[in-house]
């Protein structure tokens, strides 16, 4: 972006975002990328009287007693724009007052910088527009009190240079650098987006390892749908399942992270444009578990990223599918070695051999054999992970690996819907994050697939979708009931796929430590924590994308 790209009115409040972190101000305005926290959402509570015009503001040789709520500024000169809470003023003299949630600091100013340069740009503004203004209000909801900010020549030219290393911020092509140990992180309601400590450690720009400053796993969940002929509906706040007028089910909007529908499923238009309201994902299944869509309201805002996705996938992409593939060969050695009765030696080292061959490997066409290879010998293998008596009905699983459309045995029917599941919640995370899911780096973009997800699968198959399905099975509960053979196909069963349903999303709520960046995180957060350091290194701020992988 060039200085001629940056629009020509700068909203004011990103003066105060700039003076508190550039990276913020770019992340937040430039790259339009926003998170609530419960800081962002309890001060659009507290502003709700003054987000409401109200009151009059007269002409600047008119002014009297004056009372105005919500009032709009703008300066070409200043190149700024801003709505002012408050405008109170008396004999010919206004002031703006700046509504904060809180009580204020314990320093000599009673305020931050921040705080004090947002409500200068507003007194700039009202000095533009003709009136008589050498002073502000910050109005503390918490403690009902006043804090009067004079506009001091030094507070003014601070502000002005804040606009000018604002505009010269955003006609970078990259974002500024993350804060290095600095305790704004922690109530930065963009830290979950940014990762500071993240950054800094892969950049080596700090050795420490990193605070747990991702947001803690949010409560809401996914709705599951498999009940033919229900439909999903809206009532006051609660997403409802009915049946023939029967409620099935009823869950309040807030809790819930996505609506996955099976078969013969409706959703009402209602509820679509509420979940597109909320953005939560609605995911449409085949009876027999194939993701055949998914209804998402308007994509991310963050351009850059996807223009960069499609120049990094366009040179190919190879250093990140070496990565992915990698990642996937150690997992799977990683699973056989805890699991396998005993594990194969011959097999745990020609894995170790292959795992060093796609760090090395000079195109993606041998990357994808080098793949082919290590899937070939684990699934040869993968039996040695199950117990010897399953008790499943239909064909053995096949030593010649996996077989799909239709499975021909019950452990390749778990695998398939499985991974279904899996690339669905891919798919919703890098849509959310500003992906294109659908170009990849090493699954090539044809056929209609989401070939980013799948990349993204790779190194997470063997931990969270071979997983469930050894648990299913060797737990018992995968009963012979829960499959369908047909011809020489087998599916599952509603009851079946109520059981592996149930199984992932335990799965999701397990707790692993990332081994990189020191602290737990469960599966279900670990899936936008590696999704967005991909995002880092497709934008340029971090040298390379890590895989994730448990010892």
């Amino acid at each position: 972006m060039s200085v001629v790209d940056v629009p020509d009115l700068v909203p004011a409040r990103m003066v105060n975002e700039m003076a508190y972190c550039p990276r913020l101000f770019f992340l937040e305005w430039v790259q339009a990328r926003f998170a609530d926290n419960a800081e962002t959402v309890d001060g659009r509570y507290q502003h709700r009287v003054v987000d409401h015009e109200g009151g009059l503001l007269p002409e600047p040789a008119d002014v009297g007693a004056v009372r105005a709520r919500s009032v709009m500024l703008s300066s070409p000169k200043l190149g700024l724009v801003g709505r002012v809470d408050l405008v109170e003023g008396a004999d010919g003299v206004v002031r703006p007052v700046d509504v904060k949630r809180g009580k204020p600091p314990d320093n000599p100013q009673r305020s931050w910088e921040p705080e004090r340069v947002q409500l200068c740009v507003l007194g700039m503004l009202l000095q533009e527009a003709g009136y008589s203004c050498s002073s502000g209000v910050l109005w503390f909801v918490e403690s009902h009190e006043r804090v009067e900010v004079p506009f001091s020549p030094a507070l003014v030219a601070r502000t002005k240079q804040l606009v000018e290393d604002l505009r010269r911020t955003a006609a970078a092509d990259l974002p500024p650098p993350p804060l290095v140990d600095s305790p704004k992180c922690p109530r930065c309601s963009l830290v979950g987006i940014c990762l500071p400590d993240e950054h800094n450690l892969l950049n080596g720009t700090t050795d420490r390892s990193p605070r747990r400053l991702m947001a803690r796993d949010d409560p809401a969940r996914p709705l599951y749908v498999t009940t033919p002929g229900a439909v999903v509906g809206v009532d006051g706040g609660r997403l409802e399942v009915k049946l023939k007028g029967e409620k099935l089910a009823s869950r309040r909007e807030i809790d819930v992270s996505q609506v996955c529908v099976f078969g013969n499923v409706q959703v009402t238009t209602q509820a679509l444009r509420r979940c597109f309201d909320l953005q939560v994902p609605v995911s449409f299944f085949s009876s027999g578990g194939w993701l055949h869509g998914m209804a998402q309201g308007l994509p991310s805002r963050h351009v850059d990223l996807r223009r960069r996705q499609v120049v990094l996938a366009g040179q190919g992409g190879l250093e990140v599918a070496r990565r992915f593939v990698e990642g996937k060969i150690r997992n799977c050695r990683t699973l056989l070695r805890r699991n396998g009765r005993p594990a194969p030696p011959e097999t745990l080292a020609s894995l170790a051999r292959l795992t060093g061959q796609a760090a090395s490997a000079t195109s993606v066409a041998s990357l994808l054999g080098v793949e082919g290879a290590a899937a070939r010998i684990y699934f040869e293998s993968f039996t040695s992970m199950l117990r010897p008596e399953l008790g499943l009905p239909g064909r053995p699983f096949s030593l010649e690996g996996r077989n799909r459309r239709p499975p021909l045995d019950p452990i390749n029917c778990l695998l398939s819907f499985v991974y279904a599941l899996l690339v669905k919640d891919l798919t919703a995370v890098l849509w959310a994050i500003g992906f294109d899911p659908y170009l990849g780096f090493f699954h090539r973009p044809r056929f209609g697939r989401p070939a980013l997800a799948l990349d993204v699968a790779e190194e997470l198959r063997p931990l969270v979708g071979d997983s469930v399905v050894l648990n299913l099975v060797n737990n018992g509960e995968a009963r012979a009931s829960h499959f369908i053979v047909r011809g020489l196909g087998v599916s599952l069963t509603p009851d079946g796929r109520s059981a592996v349903l149930a199984s992932y999303e335990r799965r999701l709520e397990v707790e692993v430590k990332h081994p990189l960046f020191g602290y737990r995180v469960k599966y279900r957060r670990l899936f936008e924590l590696q999704a967005r350091l991909l995002a880092a290194y497709v934008l340029g701020e971090v040298p390379e994308y890590v895989p994730f992988g448990t010892r």
